[in-house]
């Protein structure tokens, strides 16, 4: 059975970790073929919105440190910090939005496996937490670096330095998630927000979530004097039409679906 599944619905992928026995714990051999699907998802043009879950019960329970000991299933581990990580996608800049569908466990490399999604959309019994801090292994798939960047910095260093669980009422009122579903229901509440990410127009889309990203290098000038040269074309490419389609009536009261 393969260890990461590769599920094509329209324009949107499931990639599901497919080792409920292990908690989806991720070993080498997992860490490369969820890379690969991940690469294959960003060269795919007619795929536009990735989903990533855990089969069973649990998203992650991180790296599989039972495979340290095997040459041929520990994970990689680069000390130059290459595009190799250890988890595997995890030190991949994606081009197109990934929305982490979670149930049960996303800790220790699990939780940096959610970190690289834009969205996370958690059941409500999810748990999040820096579980390696007792183990005395590091952060090394981006924890340190976007932990930081989507809830704070006081609220990262409260995870990093004390490794606590973090149920999913918390971890929704800190915004490390973005939403929490019924029981059951994650996986089903990140399709139907894939499918309406998707259909909106690419290129208006792709290029505001670029900007997004892109600004944390820059000055507060630069990065607004470069959100205003990329979206500019657009406003021809996408803008225009869309306009003109609001003017004729659509999308009145809030209406997304354009009616």
């Amino acid at each position: 059975m393969s260890l990461v599944s590769f599920e094509v619905d329209a324009e949107i992928c499931v990639i599901t970790i497919n080792r409920p026995e292990k908690r989806n714990a991720v070993d080498g051999p997992t860490a490369l073929e969820l890379r690969t699907a991940f690469e294959r998802f960003e060269a795919d043009p007619a795929l536009r919105v990735a989903i990533l879950t855990g089969a069973g019960d649990n998203f992650c329970a991180g790296a599989d440190l039972s495979a340290v000991g095997d040459p041929a299933l520990r994970n990689e581990l680069d000390p130059e910090g290459g595009r190799n990580a250890p988890m595997g996608p995890t030190r991949m800049a994606l081009s197109k939005p990934l929305i982490a569908a979670i149930s049960g466990y996303a800790v220790a490399g699990g939780l940096e496996l959610a970190l690289l999604a834009d969205l996370r959309v958690a059941d409500p019994d999810a748990v999040l937490g820096v579980f390696c801090r007792r183990w005395g292994v590091p952060l090394i798939d981006g924890g340190t670096v976007r932990l930081p960047r989507i809830v704070g910095m006081a609220r990262a260093l409260d995870l990093i330095l004390t490794g606590r669980p973090v149920a999913a009422p918390e971890a929704l009122a800190m915004g490390l998630l973005n939403r929490v579903t019924a029981a059951g229901n994650a996986l089903a509440e990140a399709r139907s927000l894939a499918r309406d990410i998707a259909a909106f127009p690419q290129q208006c889309m792709l290029n505001d979530r670029h900007s997004a990203y892109a600004q944390w290098d820059l000055p507060l000038a630069d990065a607004l004097r470069q959100e205003g040269m990329r979206g500019v074309p657009i406003v021809a490419a996408e803008g225009k039409a869309g306009a003109e389609r609001f003017a004729e009536g659509a999308g009145r009261h809030g209406n997304f679906t354009g009616n």
